[in-house]
């Protein structure tokens, strides 16, 4: 089993390490264009054509599913990036988990890229999904960035505006970026002090991994658990900062 997985940068570490997690034998390709990082700024089709690039490279090795392990370019790319790849290759999306985290009501906070923070896309899942929650967008400018370059007072100084800026009271907190996720414990501890005791955060990455192996054609075909990394389409490694997160951690490369 092969299962390839894209992003702008590392924020597809999350979901690599949840489907390594459940399938320690799957092969994963690592599909992204760093370089060209944020993406959170850029136009829609910007956007569209930079994750068409690292899709096509990784669908070139013939995986079983491919993950858009980033928001912003499920927001903007996901049905120009199934209209050309299915149904050959199924293709999952990255949604954030708006659902699960209002499905209590109470204070729920979302924290996103300004691409993605009132986006119609995200505004169609609250109005959809947001039911009796008070649901508060909270755009988080630089926090991807700094977070796929390990810069550690970047990430600080990011969370902390952003935690500044959600409701005192929060009962969730939404991560609705991939590279989020790789800070989460962070992001709880600059919001804990002025939210809702019990406070919980809610990622994709665990709902995305085991929705990628439900749409593999074939779930008992076995892999070897290489790893194989793509930057814009040429072969590399996964970069010194990977192994900031404990994401990355688990990753350990085989040679593919």
């Amino acid at each position: 089993m092969k299962i390839a997985l894209m992003d702008s940068g590392i924020g597809l570490l999350a979901a690599a390490a949840a489907i390594r997690e459940l399938r320690p034998d799957a092969d994963l390709v690592l599909s992204s264009n760093p370089a060209s990082m944020p993406w959170g700024p850029r136009t829609p089709e910007e956007v569209t054509e930079l994750a068409l690039g690292c899709c096509r490279a990784a669908a070139a090795l013939g995986p079983d599913a491919l993950v858009i392990a980033c928001n912003t370019a499920s927001v903007h790319a996901l049905d120009t990036l199934r209209a050309e790849l299915e149904p050959g290759l199924p293709v999952i999306g990255t949604v954030p988990a708006i659902k699960p985290a209002a499905a209590l009501g109470g204070r729920v906070a979302i924290w996103a890229t300004p691409a993605t923070t009132g986006s119609a896309y995200q505004r169609g899942l609250i109005r959809d999904f947001g039911g009796t929650a008070e649901i508060t967008e909270v755009a988080c400018p630089g926090l991807a960035d700094a977070v796929e370059h390990g810069d550690d007072a970047a990430i600080t100084a990011a969370v902390a505006d952003a935690a500044a800026r959600t409701p005192e009271g929060t009962d969730v907190v939404v991560l609705g970026c991939t590279h989020y996720e790789l800070v989460a414990d962070r992001i709880r501890a600059a919001v804990a002090p002025t939210a809702a005791p019990g406070l919980v955060l809610h990622g994709s990455a665990e709902a995305v991994a085991a929705q990628a192996l439900r749409r593999v054609a074939d779930p008992t075909r076995t892999g070897s658990g290489t790893l194989t990394v793509l930057h814009a389409g040429a072969p590399a490694t996964l970069p010194p900062t990977a192994t900031l997160y404990p994401q990355g951690l688990t990753l350990t490369p085989v040679p593919a």
